[in-house]
């Protein structure tokens, strides 16, 4: 038989079901972009794949060589089929957590295709706790929700990773201390974190008063009394009853115990150069007139960025030396994002 369309039926957890029913041997297959048919919009690829129906066998994952728009191969690319309780939807699950709220995930389908709505912020849309696309982020949490996001933000989508899932990871990173500290840096400066102090008290503040020159004391001074080892919070303690690990879908509970983080935390040279970066980007925006001393990153982006007539945030200033900053920022964390990049896959975050 031979098929070609979309490749969620073979990779996405939604199509578990199907793959129960549908078992083949694939012979060979190739990917195109789907702009290789006329009036076919999207970043995607389309498969031609041949299958054995005589040889009934589960469909794991399916091997396809990658055409450019002239016809050229240009290499390989292995899919692979994700079930249910194996996506990193699921991992997250392990760190919900409501207590000393300081901020709010939003997460939506693991897959590269819809990275583009995954952010924080500190005003949720009401649609989207309506349809649970939101989980709370806290002093528990704060950690493994900088390393979801950094994780789904650190490598750019494309036409063909479109449909790659993210995993539920091996439990590697969680004694890599400066992966997860990478991640939180990655998290607090990223343009997907949305914190405004327009919402609320701004929590994720990354400097003191003194840093950056504010001229008023900051309503909130969380995050540097949690960078530097003041904040006491809660570590899960897995339960008996809880299959954790990757594809586990074991019910049961967590639990968590007291944990004081008794020195300040470490950064690697890359993601102290984020924070020097995003250090002078503060300074010049508190050497500005009617500043707010509260204003967070996506606040300083507005305020010299202003929006258009429908609201959106432009993607240029008119002040040179703001464009300057916030491009040494981005080059800054786009540096730390290929620092974090193997790790995606060493804990199987991804599989290559």
């Amino acid at each position: 038989m031979a098929s070609f369309g979309k490749l969620k039926y073979v990779t996405a957890s939604n199509f578990s079901k199907f793959r129960d029913y549908f078992k083949a041997e694939c012979l060979k297959g190739f990917v195109c972009h789907a702009n290789t048919f006329d009036n076919v919009k999207g970043d995607f690829p389309i498969g031609f794949l041949i299958w054995n129906l005589g040889r009934k066998k589960d469909i794991t994952e399916v091997d396809c060589d990658i055409f450019d728009k002239d016809r050229n191969i240009e290499g390989n690319k292995k899919f692979i089929s994700v079930n249910k309780g194996q996506v990193i939807n699921d991992w997250l699950r392990n760190y919900y957590d409501k207590k000393d709220v300081i901020g709010y995930l939003r997460f939506v389908g693991p897959d590269f295709q819809a990275n583009s709505g995954v952010y924080i912020t500190s005003k949720p849309k009401e649609s989207d706790v309506k349809e649970s696309r939101i989980q709370t982020i806290t002093k528990n949490n704060i950690k493994e929700m900088s390393i979801y996001i950094s994780v789904r933000h650190c490598i750019e989508a494309n036409w063909l990773n479109d449909r790659d899932q993210f995993l539920y990871p091996n439990d590697g990173w969680e004694k890599d201390k400066e992966f997860q500290n990478d991640c939180l840096a990655f998290a607090l400066f990223h343009g997907q974190n949305r914190i405004s102090a327009t919402n609320g008290v701004n929590h994720w503040i990354p400097f003191i008063e003194w840093d950056v020159g504010a001229h008023d004391k900051f309503d909130s001074h969380f995050m540097t009394d949690f960078i530097e080892g003041k904040v006491e919070w809660m570590l899960r303690e897995p339960s008996l009853f809880y299959n954790a690990g990757a594809g586990g879908e074991g019910g049961g509970s967590t639990g968590r115990v007291p944990y004081k983080e008794k020195k300040a935390l470490k950064f690697s040279k890359i993601a102290k150069n984020v924070f020097k970066a995003g250090q002078e980007l503060w300074k010049y925006y508190h050497a500005q007139p009617n500043c707010n001393a509260n204003a967070s990153l996506y606040d300083i982006r507005e305020h010299f960025q202003g929006r258009n007539a429908q609201g959106k945030m432009n993607n240029k200033s008119d002040d040179e030396k703001y464009n300057e900053l916030i491009g040494d920022l981005r080059s800054a964390l786009k540096e730390l994002a290929q620092k974090i990049e193997p790790k995606v896959y060493e804990y199987g975050f991804l599989k290559g």
